[in-house]
């Protein structure tokens, strides 16, 4: 795997992906234990992940957009929270 730094975003935008990747995570979490007995509360978490997945990834092709980021067919990217990075990562 190589990992090569490509850019930067501001506090603000990693702040929006960092509060995305919590709630898709947490709504991940909630999956698991959650089953389809309950109809209600599992089509809301359905509809809650797909919504939050959906603005997950707008949110890296809006980033992508605005800051020309280099990408790979075989890599993906990939934010450092602490220091608001970006980097991409090539698995080989």
């Amino acid at each position: 795997m190589e990992k090569k730094l490509i850019g930067q975003v501001t506090v603000e935008e990693k702040n929006e992906i960092q509060r995305l990747f919590e709630r898709r995570n947490g709504l991940n979490e909630l999956a698991r234990i959650v089953t389809a007995d309950n109809t209600e509360l599992y089509e809301k978490l359905v509809k809650d992940l797909g919504e939050t997945g959906t603005k997950f990834h707008a949110w890296w092709d809006r980033m992508a957009g605005k800051y020309q980021w280099e990408s790979a067919a075989d890599g993906s990217w990939e934010i450092n929270f602490d220091t608001c990075e970006i980097f991409l990562v090539i698995n080989k």
